[in-house]
């Protein structure tokens, strides 16, 4: 084998090495040139927030580049990227409006046009809202809780409630009341008794927290005005509610019930209360047979006091369930008992008042 290929050429003894070299038995590179490597310089590490995109993906791609620091001592990294906050977003509601105002004015267009054509087709329209509002609560208690209230006698004695509300008023409503009770009691005997009292116990705060109170609304047609005395509470209450919404996302600092409602403020109450009256007012002069501006004042007012106690109420009632809505039915609203909260409570509120201050008649 020819001996240039692994050291000096012959003849070079002039530098101390031999003519002839055996090979040697480790790696195949000369002494000399072993002696002639300079070590590589070792680079510190550096933070890799100075190294851009490009030299990350080389790296994660196997390049030559030494990993954690750049290729030469006098490359500077890059400053690193900003941290500061993003600014402020602007505040936005929480449900699709969109979608909340057409079933809003869809359902206001049902509403009325059965108010103002055929009172008993708008005593239909509540039996039904009372018979899917039940369905909906006592679903939720059902899968939250375990509790089994009795709904077939429920969605019949409510139906029933409200009718006799209508034709026979508040003694009608009572007695059918006293009988749904009575209903719900024997209609869970049929299960076993494991439970039997939160069951019943149940039925009977269903009966009374929804079709009785809903019961007020068909007692307010009776009236010779009663078309315009409905529209009266429906007017106030949805007034109510928006003036709460739209002043309390506007200017809400101060929480009014953080335990119950996170999103109700102290400023959204004033602005309920202002919108109530002023819609009052103008209620009572010019729809209420009888009524005064003042009394509209104090309407209002007991309507804006109602509306927030019911909203209230019935957060409280969906925080003990752990849920955020009581149904899907309508978009951007929630269920039905979601729109029916607030106007429940506030129904024998506006019957009682406008009899106090125009008579039942």
């Amino acid at each position: 084998m020819n001996d240039s290929s692994w050291g000096a050429p012959q003849g070079a003894g002039h530098w101390g090495a031999p003519e002839m070299r055996a090979a040697p038995a480790g790696p195949a590179y000369d002494v000399y040139d072993a002696q002639q490597t300079r070590p590589m310089p070792i680079v510190p590490d550096v933070p890799d927030a100075g190294r851009d995109a490009d030299d990350r993906d080389d790296r994660d791609q196997g390049a030559g580049r030494l990993s954690g620091g750049p290729l030469f001592r006098d490359e500077k990294p890059q400053e690193p990227m900003s941290t500061a906050p993003p600014p402020p977003q602007k505040k936005r509601a929480g449900r699709d409006l969109r979608a909340a105002i057409g079933v809003g004015v869809g359902l206001g267009a049902v509403i009325v046009a059965s108010l103002f054509i055929v009172k008993a087709v708008f005593v239909g329209v509540i039996a039904v809202a009372v018979v899917v509002g039940l369905w909906e609560l006592t679903s939720r208690l059902q899968e939250r809780k375990g509790i089994k209230a009795p709904l077939l006698p429920l969605a019949v004695g409510g139906a029933a409630m409200v009718v006799a509300g209508y034709a026979q008023g508040a003694e009608g409503a009572w007695v059918a009341m006293a009988l749904t009770a009575l209903a719900v009691l024997v209609w869970r005997m049929t299960e076993p008794p494991e439970g039997y009292l939160k069951d019943v116990t149940a039925g009977v705060f269903a009966a009374f927290y929804v079709p009785f109170l809903a019961t007020f609304v068909a007692m307010l047609l009776t009236a010779d005005d009663g078309p315009q005395r409905v529209l009266t509470f429906l007017l106030l209450t949805v007034v109510s509610d928006t003036g709460a919404y739209a002043v309390g996302w506007r200017f809400g600092k101060h929480k009014l019930a953080p335990r119950i409602s996170p999103g109700k403020t102290r400023e959204g109450l004033i602005g309920a209360v202002a919108f109530a009256m002023v819609a009052g007012a103008l209620c009572m002069q010019f729809l209420i047979d009888g009524g005064a501006w003042w009394q509209g004042l104090l309407l209002g007012l007991a309507v804006a006091a109602s509306a927030t106690l019911g909203d209230l109420g019935e957060s409280m009632i969906k925080r003990d369930l752990g849920i955020k809505d009581m149904g899907t039915l309508l978009p951007g609203h929630g269920g039905i008992m979601d729109r029916l909260d607030s106007l429940l409570p506030t129904a024998p509120v506006v019957w009682l008042l406008l009899v106090l201050f125009v008579g039942s008649g």
